[in-house]
């Protein structure tokens, strides 16, 4: 949460500065073209490419899990992930809202995913939200710092007995 917050406190204070600059439209598809490449990525199961759009000291918190600290951390647990045999048929991810100002930005999106988890035979879909937190990077690129997202599915009611 600290980590977050500290981004999210500086994008404040830098966007109240007098002359600070917003994104330029160049910023904004290239923030889309970020989230393309991620769902790119995601459906070719190029982990190497995921890990690659993140910065070295990223923090990635998914829902009902501890953050996941740094690109290789981030690389590992998406490796896992995909080692649980999920076959995924779909993913997107659509950014609804993208601003900010002096090298830092946010996307706010929805995501949706359609595959076969294991066992079943069936495709599911579920449908989501995210936010994430950009740094640009010295030769202009951006790159994700924070992640974080969730199903719009609500939790499994608890088992009786």
């Amino acid at each position: 949460m600290r980590r977050m917050i500290l981004p999210l406190m500086l994008l404040v204070a830098v966007g109240c500065q007098p002359g600070a600059a917003p994104l330029s439209d160049e910023d904004v598809a290239a923030i889309r073209s970020l989230a393309a490449s991620y769902a790119q990525a995601s459906m070719a199961r190029d982990v190497d490419a995921i890990a690659a759009l993140y910065t070295d000291g990223a923090v990635v918190m998914p829902a009902n899990e501890p953050a996941i600290v740094g690109k290789e951390a981030i690389r590992a647990h998406i490796a896992s992930e995909y080692e649980l045999g999920v076959e995924t048929r779909e993913f997107t991810l659509t950014p609804v809202e993208i601003d900010g100002v002096a090298g830092l930005a946010f996307d706010r999106g929805t995501w949706s995913w359609t595959g076969v988890p294991p066992g079943m035979t069936e495709p599911v879909t579920e449908t989501g939200k995210y936010v994430v937190i950009l740094r640009r990077q010295e030769d202009g690129s951006w790159l994700y710092a924070v992640d974080i997202y969730n199903s719009d599915t609500p939790p499994p009611e608890p088992e009786e007995g």
